[in-house]
């Protein structure tokens, strides 16, 4: 667990860091001499919290504090991750080491969000550069769960180990290079393709947007999900790889692109790609533009984590760690349990602008999994072969819900045993105003055996809990609507 972190740097990256260690819970220290350095955190912060509310459904760790350090020195002293994130000058990034050496932790990791820079030139200047290492990720840092861990000369395995769980708590897919090499592995990638781009615009080919869309509309939407190889491998039907590579490696000689040349950054070329970029996205400024980006990676990421795939798996793991990890909603006598909480993603919403009526079953749906949670029919529980299965539901629609609202649900059991009866209430939450009744659910479950397929008593816990909830219960109302069909009367 990553308690205490410094952000030495709160550019694009280091904002972007920070963002993602706050919100998991890691008390964050940040130091950047710019006048708007505070600002732009600020700005980023705000992008980075409505961005993974809208990503992550499982609740997270207590949100961390964040300070605001006059040093580099002080951000540092008493970090356990140290990650410096300053503009991609050599002489600059060694003066910022000096400086967290002097206050740090003998313990402490200290790591480089360079892009290309080698990490063994980096250390060489470092009283202890067994415990540096590159964390090179990519933006936007809170959404993307890339990062590239790339050791030094001096760099110990220790270190690197650690850098890749540091990375892999806050949720991130940690690649370790094995061999330290100028840009690493992903940004010698994207180099290939943007020197391309720059010929491409340069010979007056392509417009800056028509290759965009040739990224956006193919090869980057499979390249999302399946990277280079895998996409080249499904390419070749039936004989894979190989045939893949039988029918279009020839074309290798052809020389259709100009990767072993690049144009001169002149003027020319430089007003016209800049020029065909204010024409492409200059109706939006900066910050619109990223929360358009910050939308549609969310968008992307939610539906590879639903296919359990790619960055999505990324995602899925991570949150099922925090599940796992997140304490039970707390529970007393006369009190309905808090079993849900999420803003409402832009997705969920209809032609009308509201949530859709089959997202308040999703609602309602993770209430009764959180419900069940609380009794202990966890997912081990489920692997050990039994389960509640849902036998009937019904959800009334009392109020409207819109896209970027918080939503609770708090939950009444009417009862436990083989059968599993829950009420659910569904609020939207404002700040300085009373919580709005939206909807209720009432589902009734059945305890089944997964191997018979048949209703069976709950294990003794479960039904210990259950019947606990129930009594502790009993003293509230009966919910308005319990019991009632279609069209009756409350």
């Amino acid at each position: 667990m990553i308690k205490r972190a410094a952000i030495i740097g709160a550019g694009v990256i280091g904002a972007g860091w920070a963002a993602r260690l706050l919100y998991n819970g890691a008390a964050v220290s940040v130091f950047d001499p710019a006048p708007d350095a505070e600002q732009n955190l600020k700005e980023v912060l705000a992008n980075a919290d409505a961005a993974m509310e809208n990503l992550i459904t499982a609740p997270p760790p207590a949100r961390g504090e964040l300070t605001i350090a006059k040093t580099a020195a002080e951000a540092a002293a008493n970090a356990q991750w140290i990650i410096e994130s300053v503009p991609e000058n050599t002489a600059r990034k060694h003066e910022a080491y000096s400086a967290i050496e002097k206050a740090a932790p003998q313990d402490a990791l200290i790591t480089s969000s360079t892009s290309g820079i080698l990490p063994t030139q980096l250390q060489k200047t470092m009283h202890n550069p067994r415990r540096f290492a590159v964390a090179h990720p990519f933006n936007p840092v809170y959404l993307l769960p890339l990062v590239e861990v790339v050791g030094g000369e001096q760099t110990s395995a220790q270190t690197i180990e650690q850098a890749a769980q540091y990375c892999k708590f806050v949720g991130m897919h940690a690649l370790v290079v094995k061999k330290e090499i100028p840009a690493f592995v992903a940004d010698r990638l994207l180099e290939a393709v943007w020197r391309e781009s720059l010929w491409l615009v340069k010979d007056g080919i392509a417009t800056t947007e028509e290759i965009d869309d040739a990224v956006r509309m193919g090869f980057g939407l499979r390249w999302a999900q399946m990277g280079v190889f895998e996409t080249y491998r499904a390419g070749g039907g039936k004989g894979g790889m190989r045939h893949f590579l039988a029918q279009f490696a020839p074309a290798l000689k052809w020389h259709w692109s100009k990767l072993t040349d690049v144009p001169e950054m002149d003027d020319n070329l430089i007003n016209k790609i800049a020029q065909q970029s204010d024409e492409q996205s200059g109706a939006l400024t900066m910050r619109e533009l990223e929360q358009l980006r910050d939308g549609n990676l969310t968008a992307i990421l939610r539906a590879l984590r639903a296919r359990n795939t790619g960055a999505g798996k990324t995602i899925a793991d991570y949150e099922l760690r925090l599940h796992n990890e997140s304490p039970p909603p707390q529970t007393k006598e006369g009190a309905l349990v808090r079993t849900f909480s999420r803003v409402i993603p832009d997705e969920w919403k209809d032609h009308n602008g509201h949530m859709n009526e089959s997202r308040y079953l999703e609602c309602f749906t993770e209430a009764s999994d959180e419900l069940m949670r609380v009794m202990g029919a966890d997912m081990n529980y489920i692997r050990n072969g039994k389960s509640y299965f849902t036998a009937e539901t019904h959800i009334r629609h009392l109020d409207e819900a819109r896209a970027g609202q918080r939503v609770a649900a708090d939950t009444q059991v009417l009862k436990a045993g083989k059968k599993l009866h829950l009420f659910h209430f569904l609020r939207r939450i404002e700040k300085g105003k009373q919580p709005r009744l939206l909807a209720t659910g009432e589902h009734l479950l059945l305890h089944v055996d997964l191997k018979t397929r048949r209703v069976c008593d709950p294990s003794g816990e479960v039904l210990r809990k259950g019947e606990e909830l129930t009594k502790m219960h009993s003293s509230l109302p009966r919910p308005q609507g319990a019991g009632r069909a279609v069209g009756d009367k409350p």
